[in-house]
């Protein structure tokens, strides 16, 4: 049997990870370089002059020559009034990219040495915006789509339908290469599987043109209405199901999905976080090829996605 290349290859060691990112200056270059890659701009005028100070914290400053407006290398970034160094914040990244099923807030806790709660919400803060990075994508080509739940007793095939207790509904969708093998994935909450869920989830997560394969399920034949060609399997439940070829891979994500949030995760509000969970695995999944890279890709998606508010991250306590 083959080496699989991507399953064995090399990461983001932890001696590379101290070497680039050890220090406080060396986390503040490297965010500095991700924000500002063609140099320090104004966010209020567009000025490229600047004096450097510091604040009473002693963090660094960028004030503009032209209107003295001032700001930090943070300031209108998700990382916006952290009191956490940076090198909290990069331990974290490291974590959550480098681990292939992921860590809970509760081992992020351990490992940072943070309170929970600032563990839980540095951990949905990086969450979100990974889901916030790829929602504009939209995948092309071939494209495996399943309905999926997570909760209940069962939580990759209809039981009872989204309305049975501690369900919440979500397509799997799977683009693959011409060689057939996976691509990219989307992982999306939806309220339900009827026409006009999977009319709007096709119109926002399809590119004209792509062939789209899946179950039985009805609902999705209104892919089409987002000009893709659908071709569709009845399938049945269970392992007969689970074992369809056509369907091949977006059923191996879901297994993969499944065991990753099992071994994980004790439990948590996927009612109101599920999207977040989701777009995390897919997040690592679509960036599996290059490892090393997945941190400062993260990095360049903290530094360019405005500040998410307090509360738009946490509605209620989470459990995970």
């Amino acid at each position: 049997m083959s080496m699989n290349a991507i399953q064995f290859q090399r990461g983001l060691s932890l001696a590379q990870f101290q070497a680039q990112y050890g220090s406080e200056p060396q986390c503040e270059r490297a965010l500095v370089a991700a924000r500002w890659p063609q140099g320090f701009r104004c966010a209020h005028c567009g000025c490229k002059r600047y004096f450097l100070t510091r604040n009473g914290q002693g963090r660094q400053l960028w004030e503009c020559f032209l209107c003295g407006y001032q700001s930090s290398s943070i300031a209108g970034t998700v990382m916006e009034h952290t009191k956490l160094p940076l090198t909290v914040w990069f331990v974290a990244m490291y974590l959550m990219t480098q681990h292939k099923g992921g860590i809970s807030a509760l081992a992020l806790k351990r490992h940072l040495g943070v309170s929970y709660k600032s563990a839980w919400l540095l951990k949905h803060k990086l969450m979100q915006t990974m889901a916030q990075h790829d929602a504009s994508y939209r995948l092309q080509g071939r494209v495996e789509i399943d309905d999926a739940y997570l909760g209940g007793e069962r939580a990759g095939h209809i039981n009872g339908g989204r309305k049975a207790a501690n369900k919440s509904a979500f397509v799997a969708a799977v683009q693959t290469r011409p060689d057939g093998r996976p691509l990219y994935v989307h992982l999306t909450p939806v309220a339900d599987f009827t026409n006009q869920d999977m009319r709007q989830w096709a119109q926002q997560h399809l590119a004209p043109g792509c062939h789209v394969v899946s179950d039985g399920t009805r609902a999705f034949a209104q892919v089409c209405q987002a000009q893709a060609t659908h071709e569709r399997y009845v399938t049945g439940g269970g392992r007969q199901g689970a074992q369809t070829p056509q369907l091949r891979w977006v059923n191996t994500v879901l297994g993969n999905l499944k065991t990753s949030l099992a071994g994980t995760y004790h439990s948590f509000d996927h009612a109101k976080y599920a999207g977040r969970y989701l777009a995390e695995f897919a997040y690592r999944f679509n960036r599996r090829f290059d490892l090393p890279a997945m941190l400062p890709r993260l990095l360049k998606a903290l530094a360019t996605t405005a500040a998410l508010p307090l509360k738009v991250i946490r509605g209620s306590e989470a459990s995970s």
